[in-house]
């Protein structure tokens, strides 16, 4: 450690760990800057989910798109500075004379296959759908309808259909509506569940975890109160090794009615576990014999680094919100790209049926601008009116250019029959993780399919017992603060991590994100982490020694 660099003390640390650990993050760049200044090394920031990657086959056809649409702008009017708005009629010939001229552009076969993908397998009529691209990339209308663009919600259908049913999606169909990312999604789905009288200030909601820590926090938020069930998962098999299922005695408390609601983020995060088959089971027969009316919130996220995942979406449909961004599996964190999906037939309307009189009228008078029959609003056209407090209903929705490279980033996928781009990512957070696990100098973590691997959870406490034993991590515990690690790291090596217990995870434990740094920097960090637990061993020893 530099002379300069003094160590944060531990009544410091004590105050900081009350942070949530997005905050804390800010204090530990600060002092892994000041780090890597000293010594003239580099910070290294595995703080952050931002992955290091772009999608860039949607990229460059939204961007052509792009150049077509204005000349088809301009084939209205053209007065130079400004253009007239693009012709429905007609168009999609248009453009494919606009790629017949462009042949080489990037993003051209890419946009021919979408017509084709467009025309045939969803059945579109062609100037339809080519002119919400066009007008949609142009951003010239208000999104109508408002929830969604009704072409890019064919396609994000599909393609959640695809990503999150493991091959056999539910009956019927759930309806859209495209959000700013899924920061904004959970904000509107805890909001509109409030507001319809679905959960009260003091309900008792169950929540997986660990779990990602905005989900923790927004429950303790004075609005909402909520007496929180935690259904922890269990760090460790009996050798020592990491697992994050959860047991059915866990997963067994969501049979109790008195629990309105469960939150889960599935894939995990910070974990990254998937909930396995026998785990799916648990809940559904959970609701099913107990619970019908429990409402199940599912961020799915990270699915698509699970081939073969299956969401608690495709088998509780009726009691799930589903929220999923298009953010990490696309590199797309500035786009700002989610969807909340509701089944047609859920538990959400049904018990906004069932609402007392009281409730009813309130509800009726707070819908009532928007409806002669605000009684019959089903619960996702509620979350869109609820997003614009109501008054503003009419210019909602996500914008629309956004929308267009949402529908770009789904037919990435629903036009690739080998998944090579899923792969791709896959293959870079595996090896990522290989080279992590080398700098530990630790065996490597047993294969499992079920497992996202875009974040790795680190039990210190784990390591600690399986290596030196109880004496020593009692001695870490007397001493120092589970914050203690992410302090020392910052300080000492200029690595940032997330301290693991702000997630809801073991107190001694930390996020590694495998998304957004070079391949090398995990080995790197590996052998950091390596150090800075042998210097706890050390001090250990020395305090032990005659």
């Amino acid at each position: 450690m530099s002379a300069e660099m003094v160590p944060t003390p531990r009544a410091r640390q004590q105050a900081l760990a009350r942070l949530s650990p997005f905050e804390l993050k800010d204090v530990l760049i600060a002092l892994a800057g000041e780090s890597a200044r000293q010594s003239a090394g580099t910070l290294l920031n595995a703080g952050r989910g931002n992955p290091n990657w772009v999608a860039t086959e949607a990229r460059e056809a939204f961007f052509l798109l792009g150049r077509f649409a204005l000349l088809a702008c301009r084939a209205t009017r053209d007065d130079g500075l400004l253009a007239g708005l693009p012709r429905r009629e007609g168009i999609a010939a248009h453009l494919e004379r606009f790629l017949d001229a462009h042949p080489e552009e990037p993003g051209a076969p890419f946009l021919r296959a979408v017509l084709a993908f467009g025309a045939g397998s969803l059945g579109f009529e062609a100037d339809a759908f080519v002119h919400e691209l066009a007008d949609g990339v142009v951003g010239d209308h208000y999104p109508s309808p408002d929830r969604m663009l009704p072409h890019a919600e064919r396609i994000a259908h599909a393609y959640l259909h695809q990503e999150l049913c493991g091959g056999a999606p539910p009956p019927g169909r759930f309806d859209l509506f495209a959000v700013e990312g899924g920061s904004a999604a959970m904000c509107y789905v805890f909001d509109s569940l409030q507001r319809n009288g679905l959960l009260a200030a003091g309900d008792r909601v169950a929540i997986l975890q660990p779990i990602f820590t905005p989900y923790l926090e927004i429950t303790a938020l004075e609005r909402f109160r909520f007496e929180v069930v935690a259904l922890n998962a269990v760090p460790v098999r009996s050798d020592g090794t990491d697992t994050w299922h959860f047991p059915p005695s866990e997963l067994a408390k969501l049979a109790d009615p008195s629990i309105r609601m469960l939150v889960c983020v599935n894939p995990s995060n910070p974990p990254s576990q998937a909930l396995g088959g026998e785990e799916r089971a648990a809940i559904m027969r959970a609701v099913r014999e107990g619970n019908p009316d429990l409402v199940i919130v599912t961020d799915d996220v990270y699915a698509t680094f699970v081939p073969g995942f299956r969401s608690l979406l495709a088998d509780l449909p009726a009691n799930c919100i589903g929220v999923y961004s298009f953010s990490k599996h696309f590199g797309a964190t500035g786009w700002r790209l989610g969807v909340v999906a509701v089944h047609e037939d859920n538990v959400m309307d049904r018990r906004i049926a069932r609402l007392p009189p009281e409730w009813s009228e309130r509800l009726a008078r707070r819908y009532g601008s928007l409806t002669l029959a605000p009684q019959r609003l089903r619960f996702i056209d509620r979350m869109v009116a609820d997003s614009r407090d109501v008054a503003l209903n009419h210019t909602a929705g996500l914008s629309t250019p956004q929308q267009v490279q949402m529908a770009l980033f789904a037919l990435t996928h629903l036009l690739d029959a080998k998944h090579a781009y899923r792969d791709a990512t896959i293959r870079i957070l595996r090896h990522r993780r290989d080279l992590l696990w080398q700098g530990l100098g630790l065996p490597p973590p047993p294969d499992d399919p079920e497992r996202a691997w875009y974040y790795v959870t680190l039990d210190l406490e784990a390591w600690a017992r399986r290596s030196w034993g109880d004496a020593f991590f009692a001695h870490l515990c007397a001493h120092h603060e589970p914050v203690d690690f992410v302090f020392r790291l910052a300080e000492q090596s200029g690595i940032v991590l997330l301290h693991g217990g702000g997630f809801g995870g073991p107190p001694w434990s930390v996020r590694v994100s495998l998304a957004n740094l070079d391949d090398a920097d995990y080995a790197c960090i590996g052998s950091h982490l390596r150090e800075a637990m042998q210097a706890y061993v050390d001090e250990w020893r020395a305090a032990a020694a005659p």
